[in-house]
């Protein structure tokens, strides 16, 4: 939430604004409940992007792969851009009408004029008075955006692919996707996954502060499109408008992307061992 109000501010203050917010939600908008609105639309949307993305993610990766090894070749920089980018484009395109919602619930104390109750009234009121375009305000930006996993996905490979020779296990991350044991430890993901996220975060931020704006409630009143907010908040308020709500943001996706990928190596793991041996419950 304080990233969102953040992302929508259009003041040029520069410093203290988490605290700024922190104190007006918890004063005029209903106290530390204030601070759980619009849980519902982020659950959805986080859960259902992660699905997702991770199953069209391994799927393409799959399918270059066999490709590679008909050649005999390794997977390339290139070949992880692309099949997390292929990704981050479907996952946006499917998404995106979730994010909308959660943008404006987040933007929005529940008492303020128009402000949807719940996810299901933002959902019915936005078909109602904008239709189905309505559900894909933001969605430019967000295929823009489609660099952050790519380049995100990319950084992890490429790291883990470097911890693995460092360790003297050069291939093994290769032939772990197959199913063999890994070769690097739960402490191992979560540096990499925190490193390759803080940089992807990092260089992709300022298009996330355009699609929030672009999905507020007034957007369409005031502004005509990305290239518009773009020029606005560089007049306005500076390059550093674009990095606003950043340091709220990287606290709060760190956790969650630790999480992620622990559960995802993991699972990864133990899926394959459980379709080796289906009579082996000792794991």
């Amino acid at each position: 939430m304080i990233k969102t109000r953040l992302q929508v501010d259009r003041s040029s203050s520069r410093f203290g604004g988490s605290l700024r917010i922190i104190r007006n939600i918890f004063s005029h908008e209903g106290g530390c409940a204030a601070f759980y609105r619009g849980l519902t639309p982020n659950l959805i949307g986080n859960s259902t992007s992660w699905g997702l993305y991770f199953l069209c993610y391994s799927s393409l990766k799959d399918t270059i792969r066999g490709y590679r090894e008909e050649r005999k070749q390794l997977l390339t920089s290139s070949d992880y851009l692309l099949a997390s980018g292929s990704a981050g484009v479907i996952t946006s395109v499917l998404t995106n009408p979730i994010w909308v919602i959660k943008t404006r619930m987040l933007s929005t104390g529940s008492h303020a004029p128009g402000a949807y109750s719940s996810f299901a009234s933002g959902a019915r009121q936005i078909y109602q008075v904008e239709g189905i375009p309505g559900f894909y305000r933001g969605l430019i930006p967000a295929l823009f955006g489609v660099s952050h996993g790519a380049l995100q996905f990319m950084a992890y490979e490429q790291l883990k692919l470097f911890r693995s020779r460092s360790m003297n296990t050069m291939g093994s991350i290769e032939s772990s996707d197959l199913g063999p044991e890994r070769a690097l430890g739960n402490v191992d993901f979560l540096v990499i996954s925190g490193l390759s996220k803080v940089f992807a975060g990092s260089v992709t931020y300022p298009y996330q502060v355009i699609r929030s704006r672009l999905q507020t409630y007034e957007a369409h009143l005031i502004y005509r499109g990305a290239i518009d907010v773009f020029s606005q908040v560089w007049a306005q308020e500076g390059i550093a408008g674009f990095y606003k709500g950043l340091g709220p943001n990287l606290l709060r996706v760190l956790p969650s992307t630790w999480v992620t990928f622990l559960v995802y190596e993991n699972t990864k793991v133990y899926l394959f061992r459980l379709a080796q041996n289906p009579w082996n419950t000792s794991y």
